[in-house]
């Protein structure tokens, strides 16, 4: 199962695209695709969308060989995206995926059978706020718990990457879960050894079918892991799922699988890959 632990990342600041070579790419997309790319204005966050669905479409063709005119991805309710595998995840109980953009970086992670969510933060210095100010913005998203240690972290640009280490994480296991940016994110409260053996607490229960990773991916950037059990999907998400319950053996095994490294893709390399799938 571990082919279906996958971990990808492209660096979106080394990549300029003529006029030409986005609508390239961009004409590689379902129609629907395209306009959720182009309904942004700046170019910057077109490119994070467009590179996001490059990954989640070249990912489903490499990794479970969909041919490429085969590939569905739809959404659920929350807007969470989700592949139709039918008979093509046969090698995998529960193949799913979730990506992940922020600042210079898009990632996609998948797991065969466990849940994933993936979050990138860039830990940015605010511009016309003290950081202590900033954080204090989203104060009721944390536990006291959490609070305390955010605040008792050191400097100001310590506070704020504490901040932001909680924060991705957070949001790792929302998206893990398929839940939308309204979840009571103050009842999941994270503990760590140095920011290592991560675990969660959802409404003061430890949650031991859980599994966290916080990675450091350069220029500033931190991007996080969920690994989960499906039974913690929302309705919505769940019925997407090939299957939620399993045996404790088979899933600890699952929970176990190694994490793999990040692996640096670029965007040529998705376009080259979807041109040839499409053209096969």
């Amino acid at each position: 199962m571990e082919r279906g632990v996958q971990r990808w990342v492209v660096d979106i600041s080394e990549w300029d695209p003529s006029p030409h070579d986005f609508s390239s790419a961009l004409s590689l997309l379902p129609p629907l695709e395209q306009s959720s790319v182009t309904r942004f204005v700046q170019m910057e966050d077109r490119k994070r969308a467009l590179v996001s669905r490059l990954l989640q479409y070249a990912l489903a063709h490499q990794v479970l060989a969909i041919p490429f005119h085969e590939i569905i991805i739809n959404r659920t309710l929350e807007g969470k995206p989700y592949l139709e595998c039918g008979h093509a995840c046969v090698d995998f109980p529960n193949f799913n995926f979730n990506a992940s953009h922020h600042g210079d970086y898009v990632a996609i992670a998948s797991e065969p059978l466990c849940l994933v969510g993936v979050d990138i933060v860039s830990v940015v210095i605010p511009q016309k706020e003290t950081p202590i100010e900033f954080v204090k913005n989203f104060s009721s998203c944390f536990s006291s718990f959490e609070w305390d240690n955010i605040l008792s972290a050191g400097t100001s640009d310590d506070i704020l990457t504490e901040f932001y280490r909680y924060w991705c994480l957070k949001e790792a296991y929302v998206k893990a879960i398929g839940s939308g940016v309204a979840y009571g994110l103050d009842k999941v409260e994270f503990h760590h050894s140095c920011w290592t053996n991560i675990s969660v607490h959802v409404e003061g229960k430890l949650m031991r079918e859980w599994r966290f990773w916080l990675l450091e991916l350069g220029k500033g950037h931190l991007v996080s892991i969920a690994r989960g059990h499906p039974r913690s999907a929302t309705e919505s998400y769940m019925r997407t799922l090939k299957q939620v319950e399993f045996g404790e053996e088979e899933y600890q095994t699952a929970l176990h699988l190694p994490n793999a490294g990040f692996v640096s893709r670029t965007v040529e390399q998705l376009v080259t890959v979807l041109q040839k799938a499409r053209d096969h």
